[in-house]
């Protein structure tokens, strides 16, 4: 059963700080998973290694994936979570301060549901997590089990 997850990638402290705050400051009181690195990511999703016994059917509501991250880059865990079965409809949305239109395109090319990039101004960076919690939490249909 669906715990209401939002599982959260990124390696930069600041930067997950500031999106638990903006998470926070717009009401979204889902728990927040936070992988530091994608090694962590799939071990999470696939209940492996740490997270060895979790079981991979309950998935995160979002993943909210950084594409510059240790151990394995952001977008071969999005090639991983797109080519596994269970994983493949995830809403995943790439979080990140790359404006590298190539980037954007592997994203897309790769699966990604959304691409947005991280504002770099404070009040700013907290509208867009909202929005984004609210798009992904309240208002998104995700697919049929």
């Amino acid at each position: 059963m669906n715990k209401k997850v939002i599982l959260l990638v990124e390696d930069n402290p600041d930067d997950e700080a500031l999106t638990l705050h903006a998470l926070e400051k717009n009401n979204i009181n889902h728990t927040i998973v936070v992988a530091r690195n994608g090694a962590e990511a799939l071990d999470y999703l696939f209940g492996t290694g740490a997270y060895a016994g979790r079981d991979p059917h309950d998935l995160p509501l979002v993943v909210l994936l950084d594409l510059k991250l240790p151990k394995i880059d952001g977008l071969e865990v999005l090639r991983r979570i797109r080519e596994d079965e269970r994983t493949q409809l995830l809403p995943v949305v790439l979080l990140t301060s790359s404006n590298e239109e190539e980037d954007r395109l592997k994203g897309y090319m790769l699966g990604a549901n959304s691409y947005v990039r991280k504002p770099v101004d404070f009040d700013e960076f907290v509208r867009a997590a909202g929005q984004l919690g609210l798009y992904w939490i309240l208002l998104n249909e995700p697919p049929p089990n």
